[in-house]
């Protein structure tokens, strides 16, 4: 691979990427240093490139971006420039606007959100033998376990419990509020359909 093809791999892969004289944490530059610092205070992460380890790049690059000085600041592959005119969209708030047109799209669907099935399995594999009643949607679901585990636990224990066996989404944010029913089968059996007892309502 020439050094011209390293560059153009290195913006294709890199939707955000800055050119500077040494890293981040240690510029070796003022000017690169001031570029870290407008870049940081967006916290959008970027890409870097130390040009004083790669001489081959630093010589190259200003013959393909048509830009004589480091640093040099792409997005999406194109040039926006050095220091000088990142301050200057800093200052007027578009730059935001520049890398956040960089960012891969998100959007709300139900892939992001915990299924009722897979919340199921993910409660019988922590509690198996359980009887898992879910209801809800998205990732907003009541939970009501019943499960001779619960022999013995307070109720605290009890939903402790549950709620270590879904973690993951609790913690990856596919479920964001919880409620939890915990009983043991003869609880369950003396419960009324609506009776409240052993909720736990979380919001997170």
């Amino acid at each position: 691979m020439t050094t011209e093809e390293k560059i153009h791999h290195q913006l294709a892969t890199n939707p955000i990427i800055l050119y500077m004289k040494g890293i981040p944490s240690n510029p070796q530059c003022g000017f690169s240093g001031k570029a870290v610092n407008i870049l940081n205070a967006t916290r959008i992460p970027f890409s870097y490139v130390n040009v004083l380890e790669a001489p081959f790049i630093r010589e190259k690059l200003p013959k393909i971006s048509h830009w004589p000085t480091y640093p040099q600041l792409f997005v999406n592959a194109e040039l926006i420039g050095g220091c000088d005119i990142l301050e200057e969209l800093s200052n007027n708030g578009s730059l935001l606007t520049i890398l956040q047109s960089a960012l891969p799209e998100k959007t709300t669907t139900h892939d992001e959100s915990i299924s009722k099935a897979e919340a199921e399995e993910l409660v019988l594999i922590g509690i198996p033998n359980a009887k898992v009643i879910i209801e809800g949607a998205g990732c907003d679901l009541t939970v009501t376990v019943i499960s001779e585990q619960f022999s013995d636990l307070s109720l605290v224990k009890k939903q402790q419990l549950v709620m270590a066996t879904l973690k993951e989404p609790l913690g990856s944010g596919k479920l964001h509020a919880l409620s939890v029913k915990a009983y043991t089968p003869e609880e369950w059996q003396t419960l009324s359909e609506n009776s409240t007892a052993g909720l736990l309502q979380i919001k997170i």
